[in-house]
């Protein structure tokens, strides 16, 4: 059997579908997978043992099908269920599964506060959609793989906690002071964690304590700062890959929601029988909260309560805690 994933995008999202490819490659006999996502995500994946065959779509779409095509795939598992994606399926005219992606319950719960949210995380419903298949969610958490040839610093031996200050949306972000007060209520070495997006603010914070504060954002490759999130002992988060990266290591979590909210059904997931620990820090009793599939550029209602209100001396606690 040759089955077609398909997830295009982002980092956190192709964490998420993870458990859906192992749990395929582990349980149906022989099977064969191909996985096809966006050229710009080939580091998210590229690892993955459980994967036979890559296909990278990058602007040609029409010459991606054609690929496809000669390869005659007996289902399509659609784990991204967009236009683009139904445009493939369509081209392919093969049966294909798809996971529930519970778009009309987020639009209630983002714009109407209505919470209908089917009580699945997403990566488990991205394995229920192998159900047709045999296929059953085996426990096992969000998987990551670095290439071997990656190696990351060594940065503090005795160990750090990993901050990670940048997100998709300013509102899925702490503010840059809030982040420097919790830099300074936080006794370790702390590593910042970013992209480039993030180099100034990461220079920002650094120089609290230059001493006690390294900035790598921007710095590393995505391999690499994973690395860095995988030697941590304590990783703060924002709601963005780099969580459900340090999610697929074990590591103990602090995830910080903005616009965003577990109640989506995205909150860190954790192997059944691991040790590690997770405390999400999310602003109580906010009416508006969360406001956004994947966060927006502004606060809707221009007070960004949700991560101006964060109680930060309790995340600073937390860190103790899983230290």
């Amino acid at each position: 059997m040759r089955l077609l994933f398909i997830r295009f995008s982002a980092i956190g999202d192709i964490v998420l579908a993870s458990p859906a490819l192992r749990c395929a490659k582990q349980q149906i006999p022989g099977v064969e997978i191909h996985f096809l996502t966006k050229k710009s995500m080939k580091a998210v994946s590229e690892a993955n043992p459980y994967v036979d065959q890559f296909h990278y779509f990058d602007k040609d779409l029409s010459a991606t099908i054609q690929e496809l095509k000669a390869l005659r795939f007996d289902y399509i598992i659609d784990l991204h269920k967009n236009l683009r994606s139904l445009r493939i399926r369509l081209a392919l005219g093969v049966p294909y599964l798809s996971y529930n992606k519970l778009s009309v319950e987020k639009f209630l719960l983002t714009k109407f506060h209505l919470n209908k949210m089917a009580d699945r995380h997403i990566s488990l419903r991205s394995v229920d959609a192998l159900s047709p298949l045999g296929v059953v969610y085996d426990g096992k958490g969000l998987d990551y793989f670095v290439p071997s040839s990656v190696t990351g610093p060594t940065l503090f031996p005795e160990g750090y906690v990993a901050l990670v200050i940048g997100a998709s949306y300013a509102t899925k972000k702490l503010p840059l002071e809030s982040l420097q007060t919790l830099c300074a209520q936080i006794p370790h070495p702390i590593v910042l964690v970013g992209g480039k997006e993030e180099m100034a603010d990461g220079d920002t914070l650094a120089a609290l304590d230059p001493a006690r504060i390294v900035n790598t954002c921007g710095v590393y490759s995505l391999h690499e700062s994973a690395l860095m999130v995988a030697k941590a002992r304590v990783v703060i988060s924002h709601d963005t890959g780099m969580l459900y990266i340090a999610c697929a290591f074990e590591k103990n979590v602090i995830a910080i929601w903005g616009a965003t909210s577990p109640a989506l059904q995205v909150e860190p997931l954790m192997p059944a029988d691991s040790k590690a620990r997770v405390f999400q820090s999310i602003v109580p009793e906010l009416s508006c909260q969360p406001c956004s599939n994947f966060g927006t550029k502004t606060c809707p209602k221009g007070h960004f309560a949700c991560m101006k209100k964060q109680d930060l001396p309790e995340i600073a606690r937390q860190v103790e805690r899983l230290w």
